[in-house]
């Protein structure tokens, strides 16, 4: 195996990804551990030692882990594994123990852990293909809930669930806000049922923060990560989650989460925030009247319409004249009261319009002589 003292033969253009991560994107180790590899040696591109986690992959290099040659990252993956007590979760242990990974089906392809869960903790371990996501789920910026099922000896009293959730120090490492609530139903004996929520994550959190109150764990089960659940999972068993599910908890399109029973539905909408209606600015509806003035008195049709609309627009002029309102023709009835909204208000023809065409339902209009109507009032 060569080492990259020529520089030369590694370069790779600007915007070409890092090494640590296209090993972490593959499936191989964590981002921190592949510069680990790399720092050690075991890494080598088209026969060549890698000496900097600086190189940037290019599409033709050939790139091998102690020796073994390393495929191409493959499309995203999450699977949602029971895991028992008695299984340590790590690739390899140095004293021996037994691990998730050894007990996986042979046909699942290279994973890593989103988290851990100690040897004697069971419940739901999420396994992924794509060790840059299994980096990113694992940090607390990305707001994920944990929350867990925990049987304690003894009593917790509020006085600890009140210290709990406003974060406690312990052996000079400070844990976030842990939400606490007790199991009724188990009130009788001298254990007691816990539901305990959390967003960190740290090593042995639970266990060593209720050890710090005096309280001692006697079982760990965790229920959820995230929008993912345990569900009926039975021990032991491994299942993929749906990639429809991926893409929404990867921010695009609405949210979805697993139903207790294992299925997948939508996420409730957030509700609308609450309140009185806020009125709209005066300027606005001061505007807004103006607009309908003008189109009344100043609207102009195209085309074969302009005449007809020039009409129209002048037969409904309207002139006060005795403190009454009066609209259309000239010897009109006094037009209807309008309210507030600007609109005519009920009509007292029994729904039909009220006119002289017999054709629209209203009443013939009676012959006149052809006489002008001196009574009648004229357009100015």
């Amino acid at each position: 195996m060569s080492d990259t003292s020529s520089k030369n033969h590694l370069e790779f253009p600007t915007g070409g990804e890092r090494i640590a991560k296209y090993l972490a994107r593959a499936g191989v180790c964590s981002r921190r551990d592949a510069e680990k590899l790399i720092e050690e040696g075991r890494v080598e591109v088209d026969g060549i030692r890698l000496t900097t986690p600086a190189f940037k992959v290019a599409s033709g290099n050939v790139i091998r882990v102690n020796g073994a040659e390393v495929q191409k990252p493959e499309a995203t993956r999450v699977w949602r594994y029971h895991k028992p007590q008695g299984l340590v979760t790590t690739a390899k242990d140095p004293e021996g123990r037994p691990t998730v990974f050894e007990k996986l089906p042979s046909d699942l392809p290279r994973v890593i852990s989103v988290g851990r869960l100690d040897i004697a903790s069971e419940g739901l371990l999420l396994l992924t293909n794509d060790g840059e996501l299994a980096r990113q789920l694992e940090l607390p910026a990305t707001g994920w809930l944990r929350r867990y099922r925990v049987r304690v000896r003894g009593k917790v009293h509020d006085g600890i669930i009140s210290k709990l959730r406003s974060g406690i120090e312990v052996d000079g490492i400070k844990y976030g806000e842990i939400n606490v609530t007790r199991d009724e139903q188990s009130s009788g004996g001298a254990n007691q049922w816990l539901t305990i929520g959390l967003r960190e994550g740290k090593n042995r959190e639970i266990r060593r923060v209720l050890a710090a109150v005096d309280v001692e764990v006697s079982r760990l089960i965790r229920l959820s990560y995230g929008p993912f659940e345990l569900a009926d999972l039975p021990a032991g068993l491994v299942q993929e989650v749906p990639e429809r599910v991926l893409k929404d908890q990867m921010g695009r399109g609405p949210k979805t989460e697993m139903a207790e029973d294992g299925s997948v539905k939508r996420a409730p909408r957030a509700p609308k925030p609450g309140g009185w209606a806020k009125a709209k600015p005066k300027d606005k509806l001061k505007d807004k009247a103006r607009d309908k003035t003008k189109d009344k008195a100043g609207h102009k049709g195209r085309g074969k319409f302009k005449d007809r609309a020039s009409e129209r627009t002048a037969g409904k002029t309207i002139e006060r004249a005795g403190g009454k309102s009066f609209s259309g023709k000239p010897g009109g009835r006094p037009a209807a009261a309008k309210g507030s909204s600007g609109k005519a208000g009920p009509r007292l023809s029994g729904g039909k319009p009220s006119g002289g065409n017999p054709s629209r339902g209203g009443p013939a209009r009676p012959k006149t002589s052809g006489k002008p109507n001196a009574n009648r009032r004229r357009n100015p």
